[in-house]
């Protein structure tokens, strides 16, 4: 079965530790900083996955583990901007992320990404699906994500959570010098202002050069 629940006081003692360490920081960009918002003592929901204590859920004696369910999927740190559902509650291999940007050109949309973690997981990236079409360069029209750790860049040691910051970060800053959406690179390239206000325009369901979006807005921005 799953619970679902929040463990915050572990965070919390690090960022207290980390204040109280003082010294001088490293320059971060803004959309780092609020990557790191979500971290912060009473933002962050950690998400545990229960099963029952059968031997084939658990590694056996040898190390091995039997099933697919062993997947380093037994923590996902999400900020409230975020979460995640299991349409099927035993099958942790197929699970959807939503991520609601609360600022920036995405801001006031909702986002939902699919993941599917093949037989090979963490030896093979998960598989990274946006179910709506929308106005981003790193995200095509078929909702392929341009994310270097889904690519060449994944290793074993990474871990979903790392995907999940890395989405995040797209929609707080963009890339057009790798796009997926060549037009809405080159908006970003040439004025920032004309992307933000396509990219407004496709959130609320409008078309862009002849090709229509899905409407994502959730509230009004």
């Amino acid at each position: 079965m799953l619970k679902i629940w929040s463990l915050k006081k572990e965070q919390q003692q690090k960022e207290n530790a980390d204040g109280a360490a003082g010294g001088k920081k490293k320059k971060v960009t803004a959309a780092q900083l609020r990557v790191q918002k979500g971290k912060q003592a009473g933002d962050v929901s950690v998400l545990f996955l229960i099963f029952p204590s059968t031997p084939r859920t658990q590694a056996d004696e040898t190390g091995s583990c039997p099933l697919p369910r062993c997947v380093d999927i037994s923590e996902l740190a999400l900020g409230k901007t975020m979460k995640v559902d299991f349409p099927e509650a035993d099958d942790i291999l197929n699970f959807l992320l939503e991520i609601k940007p609360d600022e920036g050109c995405y801001h006031g949309g909702r986002f939902t990404f699919t993941f599917n973690l093949s037989q090979n997981y963490p030896h093979e990236p998960p598989k990274v699906r946006c179910q709506q079409k929308i106005y981003h360069p790193n995200i095509d029209l078929e909702g392929k994500v341009c994310l270097n750790i889904l690519r060449e860049d994944w290793k074993p040691v990474l871990n979903l959570n790392a995907v999940i910051v890395g989405l995040q970060f797209l929609f707080l800053e963009p890339n057009a010098s790798d796009p997926l959406n060549k037009e809405a690179a080159e908006d970003l390239r040439s004025s920032r202002e004309n992307f933000r206000r396509n990219v407004r325009t496709a959130m609320a369901g409008g078309a862009i050069r002849g090709v229509a979006y899905d409407r994502v807005v959730f509230n009004k921005v």
